[in-house]
């Protein structure tokens, strides 16, 4: 009787520019290699790369699947992404034959240990290595994408996160629309080729099997402009199609998610066809959850370095649709937040910049600001050479400043414009701890991360009050707080509070009602503000 194959999935979190895969995240790369391996007939083990540092064993395994790598590095909360070095010893540790996937295929530094480099498909090369076939690095077809995406529904339940706050982020198509030209000069999307769309019965058959799996959270993130789904790619830029777009969206938004959310969008495609796409982002506005952010890629706002790296968009267009999706989507939503709010990426380093090439970006942000739009995320970064080498005279340390800059003068009016103090922020999950300070996000596209100034107990909801704005956070004191139960630092967290008073109240415990809290602080105007914010039981 012949032996089971076994392969086991190690997930290094992946961050690309059309697919997020670090916790809560979890790639569809990584479900589509374990259905590819399941389909082959094989039991399949997954494994985090947080897990294996934290001492966990690797399974036995005929094949061995790492998928890691970083295109676009952001701040991660709780969970790093697979450095260099670990990708490395990875391949001295990992049984059977080793298959490196993901972005870390692009450094040639770190495949040496490996037998096959997957810089198309993991999953196509861990499909044909299982089935006892030479590794062929290919694109999955359609029918092969749909098919391994069902059979690995069932792996969630392995993740850390399951079955909160996972997010499972969902394939709608791959490629760039402008790959025939080669795309913007830093992505590695126009390498995928022209875009290649997988029709709406089976998105929404997939989202169906991940809830049944006990999957909650999706966001519509692994593709490089959501409103161009299934569009029409002869025009230039693309012409939506509204009529797809709620067809996916009103059917994955049928099957009950927590959260549905979306990510990137390009502002060129919004501008340039405002009818089609003021539909597409009533779709989304209507059958998403609240807190919902569309991600622009504008990357820089000078038109040299916009010629010089064929960039998607120009500022005007840019700033078009970040007053659409300001316009569609500035009500307030259950989550506390407006409905949908545009996102905002800039890259610095890229060819053609000159000493003006920040004040331009500064400029275009200032415009933002002073138009009374609100940019839910600004996301600024340097630039990756993942296709080639890039040359800017912008030095490190005035990417640094400039950062500051833009945080302090832009970020922190920001937020007060966006969760003004005595917001409500509902479902805020309890993810960390840093010395006396917890921190927690909603669950969705680029959270705000929320603050408390007080320890807590983690992996669970709370309601949250905004106090106060950092650069690019909030602090807040859960709502409402038991002021018989709380520890002396949350007492002191409170608006008008402050040591002193913090431990009389702690001293007056149990307070029974707003009269004995008014007794406790001898002081009927700081209890006024303090009504909403608290309870006695």
């Amino acid at each position: 009787m012949s032996r089971e194959l076994r392969a086991v999935i190690v997930d290094g979190f992946v961050d690309e520019p059309a697919c997020l895969g670090v916790p809560p995240y979890l790639s569809p790369q990584v479900r589509a290699a374990a259905g590819a391996a399941a389909d082959a007939g094989a039991a399949v083990s997954y494994i985090t790369m947080e897990q294996l540092r934290k001492g966990a064993g690797i399974p036995k395994a005929d094949v061995s699947l790492v998928i890691a790598g970083t295109a676009v590095p952001g701040k991660y909360l709780r969970a790093m992404p697979a450095s260099g070095r670990e990708i490395r010893e990875l391949a001295g540790r990992l049984p059977g034959i080793r298959v490196l996937g993901g972005p870390a295929v692009l450094d040639p530094s770190l495949g040496g240990g490996y037998h096959a480099l997957a810089s198309h498909d993991p999953a196509a090369v861990l499909h044909r290595l299982l089935r006892g076939e030479e590794p062929v690095d290919r694109w999955r077809s359609t029918e092969e994408w749909n098919r391994w995406l069902l059979l690995g529904s069932s792996m969630v339940a392995q993740h850390p996160d399951f079955p909160q706050p996972l997010i499972a982020e969902i394939e709608t198509y791959r490629g760039c629309p402008r790959y025939a030209s080669g795309g913007c000069s830093f992505c590695v999307e126009p390498a995928k080729g022209a875009p290649v769309a997988r029709d709406e019965e089976d998105i929404i058959a997939e989202v169906s099997a991940l809830r049944k799996a006990g999957v909650r959270n999706f966001r519509l993130g692994a593709q490089t402009c959501i409103v161009s789904y299934k569009a029409d790619m002869s025009s230039d830029p693309p012409r939506p199609n509204p009529e797809a777009v709620e067809r996916l969206f009103s059917g994955i938004a049928a099957l009950g998610p927590d959260v549905l959310h979306v990510d990137n969008a390009n502002p060129a495609v919004i501008a340039s066809h405002p009818e089609e796409s003021g539909r597409v982002l009533s779709s989304i506005v209507r059958h998403c959850s609240g807190g919902n952010v569309l991600a622009l890629g504008l990357e820089s706002a000078d038109p040299a370095v916009r010629e010089a790296n064929n960039l998607n968009a120009t500022p005007e267009q840019a700033m078009e649709a970040i007053r659409m999706i300001n316009e569609v989507g500035s009500q307030i939503s259950e989550t506390g937040l407006p409905k949908l709010l545009p996102g905002l990426n800039l890259i610095i380093g890229l060819d053609g910049e000159t000493a003006a090439t920040l004040d331009l970006d500064r400029a275009f942000l200032r415009e933002v600001l002073e138009r009374g739009y609100v940019l839910r995320r600004l996301n600024i970064r340097q630039v990756m050479p993942v296709r080639r080498a890039f040359r800017s005279p912008v030095t490190r340390s005035q990417f640094i400043r400039f950062k500051e800059d833009v945080r302090e003068s832009i970020d922190h009016p920001m937020l007060q414009r966006l969760a003004p103090a005595g917001t409500v922020l509902r479902k805020v999950y309890l993810e960390a701890r840093e010395g006396n300070v917890t921190f927690g996000r909603q669950i969705g596209s680029y959270p705000l991360l929320v603050g408390f100034p007080y320890p807590m107990g983690l992996e669970r909801f709370v309601d949250a009050t905004v106090l106060s704005w950092g650069q690019r956070s909030i602090t807040a004191v859960e709502r409402p707080l038991n002021v018989n139960a709380c520890s002396l630092a949350a007492l002191e967290s409170l608006p008008g509070v402050g040591r002193k008073r913090a431990v009389r109240l702690f001293r007056k415990r149990p307070l029974r009602s707003f009269d004995d809290l008014v007794k406790a602080l001898d002081d009927r105007k700081v209890a006024e503000g303090l009504r909403e914010l608290v309870s006695f039981d």
